[in-house]
């Protein structure tokens, strides 16, 4: 159940639908000029004039893609819009619009929906999207949030997962794997609490994972650092299902091999210490983990001295023929083929 903050309780069905979007939607501001119409008509109106718009749609289902017993509902509201932004960066494109529509069941007061779009709100700001429409309605099975994420692109900027070559170097931003382990530490505490509610998790040692799973952050300054660097990907994707599974994707659609090469996987200490105290493989953890949000893109080998020393950027390998496969180059030098191992939404 939802432990509220603010001990009232506003039953959703007193506001009614209209009232209830209204009462949520009151903070959103419209910054875009390609914005003519937000909420508040039959549908939103934009203008993309000489661009290219880019869309992209997520489901987030309580139970199977967020468990509200750690889960803060302002840090949810936050990360669903997140996690759609990172879709329209992996296109080399801005975000600029989103709707957002929600499934309620009659657990949650109006309090708990406004700590939700008080997340959504602060990402909106963050991003610098409009929030232009959606939905709300009831659910039998707890809590339901989709949002679509409208970009926009020159068409000379847009950046596909088909485009990689061979020999091109395969780079990623950030580091790899911590949202993993951070859920890994939030499981763990949970299952303690449940046989003695009365111990609180000392989390401290774990600040960094734990942000990485609950606050994660799209790479939006990566599109804008290209450009200054005058490099144009020539393959682009977002990790949210684990680094293995998004290689995979880029090999397949680009018709292409890869080794890649385990001594360059970009890992934080804290990673590392958390790994050891779970007795897991970090480099299993980084490849398969997901939900890192990072972007996973392609170079011409001919920009590597444009990223070299970049502390942005990390080269993990080169991509080769497609007759040569997709390999993991351990550290002892051993080739093992690289399978997709990470988060599948249609497992159950």
């Amino acid at each position: 159940m939802i432990e509220d903050k603010n001990p009232q309780r506003t039953s959703l069905s007193d506001l009614g639908e209209f009232g209830l979007i209204k009462h949520l939607t009151k903070n959103f501001e419209i910054n875009q000029s390609s914005t003519l119409k937000g909420i508040g008509d039959d549908a939103a109106v934009l203008d993309f004039k000489d661009k290219k718009a880019v869309i992209s749609t997520d489901l987030l289902i309580e139970g199977v893609h967020f468990d509200l017993a750690y889960m803060p509902l302002k840090h949810l509201g936050y990360k669903s819009v997140v996690v759609n932004v990172s879709d329209i960066y992996a296109m080399n494109a801005k975000p600029t619009q989103i709707t957002v529509s929600v499934a309620v069941s009659n657990r949650f007061p109006l309090e708990a929906l406004e700590e939700l779009f008080d997340g959504i709100t602060l990402a909106a700001k963050e991003y610098n999207v409009d929030v232009i429409g959606g939905d709300t309605t009831s659910s039998q099975k707890g809590l339901i949030i989709s949002i679509t994420a409208i970009g926009e692109a020159d068409e000379a900027e847009l950046t596909y997962r088909n485009g990689a070559k061979s020999n091109d170097l395969l780079v990623v931003t950030g580091d790899l794997g911590a949202a993993y382990m951070g859920l890994q530490v939030l499981e763990r505490e949970k299952q303690v609490f449940q046989v003695n509610p009365n111990n609180q998790p000392d989390l401290d040692a774990y600040t960094y994972i734990i942000e990485r799973q609950l606050k994660p952050e799209a790479r939006k300054d990566i599109r804008t650092l290209l450009h200054a660097l005058e490099i144009k990907p020539t393959s682009m994707i977002d990790i949210s299902d684990g680094l293995s599974s998004e290689i995979i994707h880029l090999c397949k659609q680009s018709g292409i091999g890869c080794n890649l090469y385990e001594e360059k996987l970009p890992l934080d200490p804290q990673l590392i210490s958390v790994c050891e105290e779970f007795n897991i493989d970090s480099t299993t953890v980084a490849i398969n983990g997901g939900e890192d949000y990072e972007l996973l893109f392609t170079i011409s080998m001919n920009d590597f001295d444009k990223i070299k020393g970049n502390p942005n950027f990390t080269v993990i390998g080169h991509m080769v023929e497609e007759s040569d496969g997709i390999h993991l180059i351990t550290r002892a030098n051993t080739k093992i083929p690289l399978k997709a191992r990470g988060w599948n939404a249609l497992d159950n």
